[in-house]
C-alpha cells in the first residue's frame, strides 16, 4: 500500500506518496512555487515542451513495456509549436504512460516519478531544484536510519527467540505451575488467560492486590516478560486453531511460559537492552 509523506522545500509542503519501490512526488504542490492559484497551467506549459516529453518519453521506454511509442513520436514532432497543447491526462490515456499519474479527490494532483519530478524541477528553477533534492535526500536518510533500526531489533529478537528454543534450563520455575482450580477456571478473555499463564492472575486479580497501583498488570511487566508474552500469543492463535478447550490451551502456555522464562532470566542480550 503506498505511502504518503511530506517534504518541506522553502516554506511549501509537497506530497510523496511511496510504495517502498517507487517514489511518486506531487507536481501539482511543486507548481506552487511558480503560481499558487494555476498550477494546472504551469504543468501543462512544462509539458508542451520538447525537452519536457522527450524526457517523459524516454523514461516510458526505458520503464514501461506498454508504452505506446507512435503516440509519443506525435506529440514530439508536435511539440513546440505555439498551437500544441498537451494535459497530463491526455499524456497518460494517449501513451499508456506510468511516470505521470493523475490522482482524484481533496489530496489529489498530478503526480510524477520522482525522476521526473527532478526534471520538472529543473524547470521550475535551479533553486527550487537545490532545496528540493536536499530535503528529498534528507528523507530517504531518515527513512534508511530507521530501516537500519528495525533491521537491528529484528535481529535481536532473533537471537532471543533462538536463546528460547535452544537453552537449558538454568533458573527456578518462572512463572510457577498453575493448580487444578486455576486450570480449569473458565477465563473471560484470551487476555486473562495469557495473563494467569504467565503472571499467575487475572487483570482484576492483580487490581485487587494494587490498588494505588499505576496502569496495569502488563504496564509493570519486565522485559522478559513481555518477550514471553508476545511469543504466548502466537501460541494461543495456533492451539486456538487446533480446536483446544481454553484449559487445555492454558496448561500448554503456562508450560511455555515456565521453559521461555527460565531461558530468558540470564541472556546477555536482554541484559545489554535494558
Amino acid at each position: 500500500m503506498a505511502k504518503s509523506k511530506i517534504l518541506a522545500v522553502q516554506g511549501r509542503k509537497i506530497t510523496l506518496i511511496s510504495d517502498n519501490i517507487n517514489d511518486y512526488i506531487s507536481l501539482t504542490d511543486m507548481a506552487r512555487y511558480r503560481d499558487a492559484d494555476r498550477t494546472n497551467y504551469i504543468i501543462q506549459n512544462w509539458m508542451r515542451t520538447r525537452s519536457a516529453i522527450e524526457f517523459c518519453g524516454l523514461w516510458e521506454q526505458l520503464n514501461n513495456s506498454d508504452f505506446k511509442s507512435i503516440e509519443f513520436d506525435a506529440f514530439k514532432n508536435d511539440s513546440g509549436s505555439n498551437s500544441f497543447a498537451l494535459t497530463p491526462q491526455k499524456w497518460i490515456d494517449s501513451t499508456n504512460a506510468k511516470g505521470i499519474i493523475s490522482k482524484s479527490g481533496r489530496y489529489g494532483g498530478t503526480f510524477a516519478h520522482r525522476d521526473i519530478a527532478f526534471e520538472f524541477a529543473t524547470w521550475i528553477s535551479a533553486e527550487f531544484k537545490f532545496y528540493f533534492i536536499k530535503e528529498f535526500q534528507r528523507l530517504k536518510e531518515d527513512e534508511n536510519d530507521r530501516l537500519k533500526l528495525d533491521w537491528n531489533l529484528q535481529r535481536t529478537l532473533a537471537k532471543i527467540n533462538y536463546h528460547i528454543q535452544t537453552d537449558a534450563i538454568k533458573e527456578n520455575l518462572i512463572p510457577n505451575e498453575l493448580n487444578k482450580f486455576q486450570i480449569y477456571f473458565v477465563y473471560a478473555t484470551e487476555a486473562d488467560l495469557l495473563n494467569v499463564a504467565l503472571f499467575g492472575i487475572t487483570a482484576k486479580q492483580w487490581r485487587d492486590i494494587n490498588p494505588s497501583a499505576p496502569g496495569n498488570i502488563r504496564d509493570t511487566a519486565t522485559l522478559e516478560q513481555l518477550v514471553v508474552l508476545s511469543n504466548l500469543e502466537s501460541i494461543n492463535a495456533v492451539l486456538i486453531h487446533q480446536g483446544l478447550k481454553q484449559s487445555e490451551r492454558l496448561i500448554h502456555l503456562n508450560k511455555n511460559a515456565i521453559t521461555q522464562m527460565k531461558s530468558l532470566m540470564n541472556l546477555k542480550t536482554i541484559k545489554r537492552i535494558k
